[in-house]
């Protein structure tokens, strides 16, 4: 069934320093509309939770990338299509690039932004695996301040965050010079295109000298939230990157990992999937 239009308010604030204010008078009572690619599905299903909405999409406070010398700093409100056509996120943080590119078609990217795609909160979103890869920060405001945070400390469980009803999220920061040499990202649906990910998976690594100097390893669609690998990694730091080490890698990723089974696959199938992509990745190295 289709969603009662008169049964929800939608309000346009005209500046970001009213949407907090809302945000503040009324916590909990109003939950943000940026691009909608989500929840006009919802709505069409008639499954939208809350009646009340506050459109921010034409906040320009929260738009635009910022480059300096150590960050890249992304408007909660870029969209996919805005990440695809800016040079330096194409040839330092193409993992990103790339989850843009398979998000969804034309018209998705063309609308969807990167903070809705993160607050959405869905284990199988696109973009949260190569974040987590690149070790991001997301800036979370409020009326009373702003707050930093890593982003690997904002998903807590299955579709609960770390933000609180007065905040929102304003903008997503990604550090330059990492020294990362090799970037692998992957998704696995049942087609090419417009598929919700089986598996998602996005890994960097530094080698320094013939070892492993960093590695992040992240996946999306294998648990309750977008999973950094954290125990992955740990054995592959300081380490030459040989079959040996593949071996034992894919080893502890069985361990560390626990994917279910649900409509669109298997657990088996993707903990398969997850440790070849895992040796794809080290084949790199």
């Amino acid at each position: 069934m289709r969603g009662y239009i008169p049964g929800y308010e939608l309000r346009t604030p005209q500046a970001l320093g009213e949407t907090l204010e809302l945000l503040s008078r009324e916590p909990g009572a109003w939950k943000l509309f940026a691009g909608g690619t989500d929840l006009m599905v919802l709505l069409e299903a008639g499954k939208l939770a809350h009646q009340n909405y506050i459109n921010i999409w034409n906040l320009d406070e929260l738009r635009g990338i910022e480059i300096t010398d150590e960050h890249v700093d992304l408007g909660a409100l870029t969209t996919y299509t805005d990440m695809q056509a800016n040079e330096v996120l194409r040839d330092e943080f193409p993992m990103l690039c790339q989850a843009a590119s398979e998000t969804g078609g034309l018209a998705i990217q063309n609308r969807g932004t990167l903070g809705g795609n993160i607050v959405n909160a869905s284990p199988a979103a696109d973009s949260p695996p190569a974040l987590l890869a690149y070790d991001a920060e997301i800036e979370l405001i409020s009326s009373n301040g702003t707050r930093w945070i890593q982003y690997h400390c904002f998903h807590t469980g299955y579709k609960q965050m770390n933000i609180r009803p007065d905040e929102l999220l304003s903008k997503i920061r990604l550090r330059r010079n990492q020294r990362i040499t090799h970037q692998y990202y992957r998704k696995v649906g049942t087609r090419k295109a417009q598929a919700i990910s089986k598996v998602c998976f996005a890994g960097v690594a530094g080698i320094n000298k013939g070892l492993i100097e960093d590695v992040r390893i992240a996946l999306g669609s294998v648990a309750p939230i977008p999973l950094r690998c954290a125990k992955t990694e740990a054995v592959l730091r300081g380490k030459n990157p040989d079959k040996a080490l593949a071996d034992i890698a894919v080893e502890e990723l069985s361990r560390e990992i626990a994917p279910i089974d649900d409509i669109r696959s298997t657990g088996a199938y993707r903990l398969r999937v997850c440790l070849n992509l895992l040796r794809e990745f080290l084949k790199q190295l």
